[in-house]
């Protein structure tokens, strides 16, 4: 599905290991004591700089136009126990966000849902990563390209709650929602990690199922609802840097950009199911 124009950039610990340490011995040319501090702190604030530099981010797909209209809503159908309880599990939560919030929603009720999604969201791949980690550890053995994917996933989940949180003050509650939330779910998916793999990627390959269709009822509301002024209204600048948007691009832009990466975990997770804990993950090659 991915034309990607996949990103990982190095930069600031090849800089800051390689360059720094050599500029620093050719700029202190003086045993002058001022001069010094005063070249260290020169050192000090580019070594800052360039660990701040928007280039640190881990591999993640840019959409082309073609990518972006193909990213639909597809279904795998439901086949044995671990498919029934995980399907079973992610409708009785998409019942309870539906009943909760109205059929035609606010930008404030579509942020508010959003947001606390993506909180969510960005759980399971770090979990998944860090088990396998210490797994790998444990075992003295490689991880046969499981890890890099998950905490993929996980960074990308993080990076579409930060852009909506550019449009959004999050309020107490919503705070003390999400704390909660979190508490209660990463322990849970990380006992049910312990227990079945396999279940916990089909639950995250249903659930981003979800998250796409969700993400389209979102672009339905931007052309024919409440939030219009999404398509008009810029992009935050986190979001252009992050998915490579042009300077023109709209908060409509971004939306269909969440939904193509919802539309990737979903497969990736739905394959990664498909394999035993042993096996190479062939996500981490394509």
């Amino acid at each position: 599905m991915l034309s990607a124009a996949r990103r990982l950039s190095f930069r600031p610990v090849n800089v800051v290991n390689r360059i720094l340490p050599i500029r620093l011995n050719s700029t202190i040319t003086s045993t002058h004591p001022k001069l010094a501090k005063d070249a260290l702190l020169s050192v000090s604030q580019e070594k800052e700089n360039l660990l701040n530099s928007k280039d640190y981010v881990l591999f993640h797909p840019v959409y082309s136009k073609s990518d972006l209209e193909a990213a639909t809503y597809t279904h795998r159908e439901v086949s044995g126990i671990k498919d029934r309880i995980a399907f079973g599990l992610v409708r009785t939560m998409r019942y309870v966000f539906d009943t909760a919030t109205p059929n035609v929603m606010s930008e404030r009720q579509w942020l508010n849902r959003i947001c606390f999604l993506e909180t969510v969201a960005g759980v399971p791949g770090m979990v998944a990563a860090m088990l396998r980690h210490t797994r790998s550890l444990r075992l003295l053995k490689r991880d046969n390209g499981w890890i890099h994917t998950l905490l993929e996933e996980a960074e990308n989940e993080r990076m579409h709650l930060l852009t909506f949180m550019k449009m959004k003050e999050p309020g107490l509650m919503f705070r003390a929602m999400v704390l909660v939330t979190q508490g209660v779910f990463f322990n849970a998916y990380l006992a049910c990690y312990l227990l079945s793999p396999q279940t916990c990627h089909r639950f995250v390959g249903y659930l981003e199922e979800s998250a796409v269709h969700t993400y389209t009822l979102c672009l339905k509301d931007i052309e024919q609802g409440k939030i219009r002024h999404w398509g008009t209204q810029p992009a935050p600048e986190i979001a252009r840097f992050y998915w490579q948007l042009s300077e023109n691009a709209t908060v409509k832009d971004v939306v269909a950009a969440v939904r193509a990466d919802e539309a990737d975990h979903r497969d990736t997770n739905h394959a990664l199911a498909e394999l035993q804990v042993d096996d190479v993950n062939p996500k981490a090659y394509s």
